[in-house]
């Protein structure tokens, strides 16, 4: 029902910055929460960072301190500001949403976004 497209993927080095955008249209009305996840090659499908529709946010251990994830509800666009990266973030990231409760299962996610590439150089 909600249709999700990822924009601001791209080449940086080690301690550079990137923003990400997830554009939502449909019904996101009905969204209860958003999350950006990552996957690297051979690895699952790992949590990265939330936001409930009532602004609440959380974030992996991973990217604590570094990743900020916001929403703008006027314009049905959530974001991910990733600063000091490192080659670790490397990977496909991936914005999701969900009209259950929030949570850092993949499984959960209702909609997916076609993913942007991210890499880190060292």
């Amino acid at each position: 029902q909600v249709q999700l497209v990822e924009s601001g993927g791209g080449l940086v080095q080690a301690g550079g910055s990137l923003r990400l955008s997830c554009a939502a249209s449909g019904r996101t009305f009905r969204s209860i929460a958003m999350a950006w996840f990552r996957q690297s090659p051979g690895k699952e499908r790992e949590f990265a960072a939330a936001i409930t529709s009532g602004g609440n946010t959380y974030y992996a251990d991973s990217v604590k301190g570094r990743f900020t994830i916001s929403r703008d509800n006027a314009k049905d666009t959530m974001y991910l500001q990733m600063n000091s990266l490192k080659p670790e973030d490397t990977a496909v990231y991936y914005c999701a949403e969900t009209r259950a409760g929030i949570t850092i299962r993949a499984g959960a996610y209702d909609d997916w976004g076609q993913g942007t590439q991210v890499t880190v150089s060292s």
